[in-house]
């Protein structure tokens, strides 16, 4: 059964940076794209990063040039570093990975809490 775990979430303030990590219990080249979502309370989930099987990468205006997605292929790890956080940025945020299936696995999320 295909896992993906998310971590590295936390209370900030803002301005500041945190990395969140999420960990697949199977090799993530097996996956396109990798994404990471947020979900904020009462807010429909959105889509925050992308990358393909080829490294291009996607970010909706409201992060782009604040948030980075990357991946290491020998953690089986995808990345979101979080820059210059700001108070809307408060939400859980999962990962995803689509599989040559078709099939979307989804993370538990990791809870991230940007203070004023």
């Amino acid at each position: 059964q295909v896992q993906l775990v998310e971590s590295g979430g936390g209370l900030v303030q803002a301005g500041g940076s945190l990395r969140l990590s999420c960990a697949a219990s199977i090799n993530i080249f097996t996956f396109n794209p990798l994404a990471w979502y947020r979900q904020a309370p009462g807010n429909q989930r959105e889509l925050v990063a992308t990358i393909t099987s080829g490294g291009l990468t996607n970010y909706p205006d409201s992060v782009k040039g604040r948030f980075t997605i990357s991946r290491d292929y020998a953690k089986k790890t995808v990345y979101l570093q979080m820059n210059s956080l700001k108070p809307e940025d408060t939400a859980v945020y999962y990962c995803n990975g689509k599989s040559a299936s078709g099939t979307v696995h989804w993370g538990h999320g990791t809870q991230v809490t940007v203070s004023s």
